[in-house]
Parts: C-alpha cells; sequence; structure tokens
C-alpha cells in the first residue's frame, strides 16, 4: 500500500493535520445537532396545532428552558476543560450521549395526550430542558472544543466549518421541506410526529458512533501538562472575565445572538407564513425546495470566498444580500415570488455564517493564549454557546410571544383568526430579521483577527519553543 502524501502546510505556515475523510467524519457528527435544533425549532407549531397549548404559554417555557440551557453551557465548558478521559476529554462525549439523543427526540413529540394542560405544560416544559440543556448541550460543547482540538490551521478550520454546515443543512433542509407533507401524509396527528422522531433519533444515534469513531485530539497541545492544570484551578468569574478582554470573542458572542435569534424565527415561522400568509401549510415545502439553490449556491461559493475576502469579509457580504432580500419581502409581503427570491437570498446570507462560524470562535482560543497566555477552549466554546442558545431560544419564544399579543387562537381556522396576526407574523418573518442582518453586518465588519492570526502563531511556536 502507498504511503500517504504529506500534508503540508497552509497559506499561513501552519501545519495541516487533516484529509478529506476526516473532514467527512468529522461533519457527519452536525446531523444530530442539527437534527434536535430544527425539530425542537417546530415545537412551537406543534404544541400550538397538534397538542392544542396557549401559543403564550408555550413561549414562555420555551424560553424558561433556553435560560437554563444558556447557563449549563457554561457548566458544561468547566466540565470538559477539567475531565479528562483516556481518549482525550472532548471526544468521549459522543459515544457516551448517542443513545440520550436518540431517545430525547422521541420524548419531546409524546406530549401525553388528553391530559391537563397543566400537566402537559409540565412535561413540556422537562422534556424541553432536559433535551436542551442536558443533551444537546454535552454534545454541541465537546464538538465546537473539537475544532480547536483538531487543527491550528485557519483554513482547515474553515473547511471543518464548511463540511459541518452541509451535513447540518441538509438534515435541516429534509426536515424543513418533508416534515409538515410527511406528518400530514401520515394522518397529521400527533401519532404522525412521533413516527418520524423515531426515525430521526434511529439517525442520529448512528451519526454520534461514526463521529466518536473518525474524531481525534491532536492540534497543537505543547503547554497541555502545565496550562491545563492552571485552567482548572481558575475560576468561573476569572475565566469568564479574561473572555470578556477578548474584543473577538466578545464581537462572536454577540454574533452567536443575534444569528441564532435570527434562526429560531425562521426554523419556527415558516410554517406559520405558509399557512396564514400564503394560505396553504404545505407551502412551506415549496419555500424549502427553491431554498435548496441558493444553499447550494452558497456551499459552492463560500470556500473561494472565504480564500479571496477571508471569513469575516465573506460573512459581511452575506449579511448584505439578505439585507436586500429582506427589504424587496418589506414591499411585497403577500407576494409568494417575492417571498420565494427575497427567502432566497436571505438563506444565501446564512450560509456563510453557518460555515464560518464556529472557525471564528475557535481561533479566539489562540488569542486568548498570544494575549492572556490561557487557551481555555471549552470555556471559549460554551460561553460563546451561551449567547447563542439565549438567542435561539429568544427566537423560538418571540414568535409565540407576538402571536399571544396578536390575539391568536391556537387550532382556529384562518378566517377566525384576528387580523393582527397578519402584521405579528410579517414582524417576526421581515422586519425582526432585517434589523439582525444589519447589526450582524456591523459586527462582522469589526473582526480582522484573520490579520494577525499569522502573527499570532507564529510568536506562539516562538514562546513554546523558550519553555521547552
Amino acid at each position: 500500500m502507498g504511503r500517504k502524501k504529506e500534508l503540508g502546510v497552509d497559506s499561513m505556515g501552519i501545519q495541516k493535520t487533516m484529509r478529506f475523510g476526516d473532514f467527512l467524519g468529522d461533519g457527519i457528527g452536525q446531523i444530530p445537532l442539527n437534527a434536535l435544533s430544527c425539530l425542537v425549532g417546530q415545537l412551537t407549531y406543534f404544541y400550538t396545532e397538534k397538542v392544542g397549548l396557549a401559543a403564550a404559554s408555550v413561549a414562555t417555557m420555551l424560553i424558561i428552558a433556553k435560560i437554563l440551557d444558556a447557563f449549563t453551557d457554561l457548566i458544561m465548558g468547566k466540565i470538559m476543560d477539567s475531565v479528562h478521559f483516556k481518549d482525550g476529554k472532548a471526544r468521549p462525549w459522543f459515544k457516551i450521549m448517542a443513545i440520550p439523543v436518540a431517545a430525547i427526540m422521541v420524548l419531546l413529540f409524546t406530549v401525553p395526550a388528553g391530559a391537563a394542560s397543566g400537566l402537559q405544560a409540565g412535561y413540556v416544559l422537562l422534556t424541553n430542558i432536559l433535551c436542551t440543556a442536558v443533551v444537546y448541550t454535552a454534545v454541541a460543547i465537546p464538538y465546537g472544543a473539537m475544532m480547536a482540538m483538531r487543527t491550528n490551521s485557519v483554513e482547515e478550520r474553515g473547511k471543518m466549518g464548511i463540511f459541518r454546515a452541509v451535513f447540518g443543512y441538509a438534515i435541516g433542509m429534509i426536515i424543513a421541506i418533508g416534515l409538515i407533507p410527511i406528518t400530514n401524509a401520515l394522518g397529521g396527528n400527533q401519532a404522525a410526529w412521533i413516527k418520524v422522531a423515531v426515525i430521526m433519533a434511529a439517525i442520529s444515534a448512528f451519526s454520534m458512533i461514526v463521529l466518536y469513531r473518525s474524531s481525534k485530539e491532536n492540534g497543537s497541545e505543547e503547554k497541555k501538562s502545565v496550562d491545563e492544570l492552571e485552567e482548572e484551578k481558575m475560576s468561573f468569574a476569572q475565566e469568564i472575565g479574561l473572555l470578556f478582554k477578548n474584543k473577538y470573542w466578545v464581537l462572536m458572542l454577540v454574533a452567536n445572538l443575534f444569528m441564532n435569534i435570527s434562526y429560531g424565527l425562521s426554523s419556527s415561522g415558516g410554517a406559520y407564513y405558509a399557512k396564514y400568509i400564503l394560505g396553504n401549510d404545505n407551502i412551506v415545502a415549496l419555500l424549502g425546495a427553491v431554498g435548496l439553490i441558493p444553499t447550494f449556491l452558497g456551499f459552492i461559493l463560500v470556500g473561494p470566498m472565504t480564500k479571496k475576502f477571508g471569513m469575516a469579509k465573506t460573512c459581511l457580504i452575506g449579511c448584505v444580500i439578505g439585507i436586500v432580500g429582506c427589504i424587496a419581502r418589506v414591499f411585497t409581503p403577500y407576494s409568494l415570488v417575492s417571498c420565494l427570491v427575497g427567502g432566497s437570498m436571505a438563506t444565501f446570507a446564512n450560509i456563510p455564517i453557518m460555515c464560518l462560524m464556529g472557525a471564528m470562535v475557535n481561533n479566539c482560543v489562540e488569542y486568548n493564549d498570544w494575549k492572556f497566555g490561557k487557551r481555555m477552549i471549552g470555556m471559549s466554546n460554551s460561553a460563546s454557546s451561551f449567547g447563542s442558545k439565549i438567542g435561539s431560544g429568544i427566537g423560538g419564544s418571540l414568535i409565540g410571544w407576538i402571536l399571544g399579543a396578536c390575539g391568536f387562537i391556537s387550532g382556529a381556522a384562518v378566517a377566525e383568526q384576528p387580523a393582527a396576526v397578519n402584521g405579528g407574523i410579517f414582524a417576526f418573518s421581515i422586519y425582526v430579521p432585517l434589523f439582525l442582518l444589519v447589526v450582524m453586518a456591523v459586527i462582522f465588519s469589526r473582526y480582522d483577527l484573520e490579520k494577525i492570526y499569522g502573527k499570532i502563531m507564529s510568536e506562539l511556536n516562538e514562546r513554546n519553543k523558550e519553555g521547552k
């Protein structure tokens, strides 16, 4: 058998460590995470339309779960930095959580039918806390940290982000396009949703095992024995204090917050827009199908764009395109064509951010090391994820709150809904996403870490040599 070709170094002179199979195995790990987040994104619709719970009540329970989820991110980050298994400190969690991931996917939809509303509400709150604050967190934090532990190359981290986004978006689009039509075809009732959840659970558990088998922790750990012991001694307050002194990490914290508010709105709001504005909730499949075009285009272009413009400018360009699409929809909100075209532009805007955000967060790990002498891999990812969890919680709950404020009647026919409901749907589908894109554009315009990353790595290598 021939000898494998040497990987060489990237454009910044940093040693590469990954081959195609490594990127593929790592990317598959995004499937269970996006399957969970997309199914959670559909829960407001499921709870109001299939179970009959009040929209405002659902929104409140979901935001409570998300707030608790955000704080458990910080706990998980500290655990990951402090606890060491024989086969790594991030990788083992993928095997440990395979069965819990599958179980919680099914439990989300097994709300006791016909039970008292208080019992149903308690079940919804408990299962959402277990899903987001425990299971999702125990997978997402180690998975995010693997990007920094697997390689120090910005180019390879960018490719990891692209592979993760491709797999994540694929499963997300399958759910977005197929969930409503498939469940309707299976009867449109709660049992139909449970059947689909079982299938997704099996796929997700298998993906977790593939991720575990393909993962490696072989990033730069020259100061591992000393730094890890020092980081274990640091308190939450000390680590958070250092992170907030890292301006790039703060920018990513805010970007994650706003990106996930937008994601929460889009993943939960499409069915309402299709049903109440466009007249048929099955149209959500058409919207998703057309959305595949900018998605594939985005995945094709994000690599070359990143190589030419860098990560931050690529995300900025995406935001500008999304802003134009939202503005077009402001003036033609009832037009299916406008919804398809403007929505496609917003979809394209999300692709670079989806691909590159994780890499941009993990680049902050090296800045931490360079600036403060502490990498804080787990805490960097978990504390940044704190913002994303709060954001997705706000996004998903904002829909329920807006609908509640507009007088939305759960389970009522379209003609029976108050006229104000349309305005509320426009708000969470068009106006709020437009504002979020503008804010994110400003954030990405201020992220210039890539310009000094080569210098940072060179100086860190020199320090490590001197410390030997």
